[in-house]
C-alpha cells in the first residue's frame, strides 16, 4: 500500500537529500541511514547514476521509503516513476511538471520560495511543500509569515539546514520535517566510513 505524502514526511524528522557519485555506495549508504533511523531517502537526479541509485535501493533495502530529488522535467517524472521512486522531489515546480506528477499518481512536493508559488501549487490540489532554498528565502521568519494566510500548507523545508538549526524548523506548526545533506560527509562517503555517516545519521534522527 503506497503511502501519502503526509505519512512518509512524518517518517522522520530529516530526510537525507542524496547526490550518489559512485553506484556501489547506494546500497551500502542506504542501508546505514535507515539502520539509524533515517528510512526517508531522497536520491537526487543530478547524477548519471541516480535512476539506477533509485532502483537498486528500492530492491535492496526494503525499509527505506525512496525518493527522487531534482525532479524538474516531465520526463523526470517518468523515470523517476520507472525506477521505483515513492516520492518526488522538485526544486521548483511549473504548471507541466505539477500536471505530469498528479497524473503519475506517486506523491509530490513541489519547491516553492514564496506565497504566490505555494498557491499555485495548491490551486491544483497539493498541501505538502518543499521550501526551498530555505535559508536564502527567508528561513524561520518566512515560514512563520506564510503560516497566517496559507494555514494548510506542510512544509518540508530544505536548502542551507543543519544540525544547528535544523530544530528551530521542527518547532514550526507548519514544518513537518526538513531536508539536509550535513550527514552525508562526502569524504566518508569516499572512504566508505559508514560507521562515521551512521553517528552523523543518528543525530539527525532523534531532531
Amino acid at each position: 500500500m503506497s503511502l501519502s505524502i503526509e505519512q512518509i514526511m512524518l517518517t522522520s524528522p530529516v530526510v537525507p537529500v542524496i547526490v550518489i557519485d559512485d553506484i556501489s555506495d547506494a546500497v551500502p549508504l542506504a542501508k546505514t541511514l535507515v539502520d539509524a533511523g533515517l528510512k526517508v531517502l531522497e536520491v537526487t537526479l543530478r547524477t548519471e547514476c541516480g535512476l539506477a541509485a533509485i532502483s537498486q535501493i528500492k530492491e535492496q533495502v526494503p525499509q527505506a521509503i525512496i525518493g527522487a530529488g531534482t525532479v524538474v522535467t516531465s520526463d523526470d517524472v517518468k523515470d523517476a516513476v520507472s525506477a521505483g521512486a515513492e516520492f518526488l522531489v522538485s526544486p521548483g515546480a511549473t504548471p507541466l511538471l505539477l500536471d505530469q506528477a498528479l497524473k503519475s499518481g506517486v506523491p509530490i512536493l513541489p519547491g516553492v520560495a514564496t506565497p504566490g508559488e505555494a498557491m499555485a501549487a495548491l490551486e491544483v490540489g497539493l498541501q505538502h511543500m518543499k521550501f526551498f532554498p530555505a535559508e536564502a528565502a527567508g528561513g524561520v521568519p518566512m515560514l512563520k509569515s506564510i503560516a497566517g494566510p496559507l494555514p494548510a500548507i506542510k512544509f518540508c523545508p530544505t536548502g542551507g539546514i543543519n544540525i544547528d538549526n535544523a530544530h528551530q524548523y521542527l518547532d514550526l506548526d507548519n514544518v513537518l520535517c526538513v531536508g539536509g545533506t550535513w550527514m552525508l560527509d562526502k569524504q566518508a562517503i569516499a572512504d566508505k566510513e559508514w560507521d562515521k555517516i551512521g553517528e552523523l545519521a543518528s543525530q539527525a534522527s532523534v531532531l
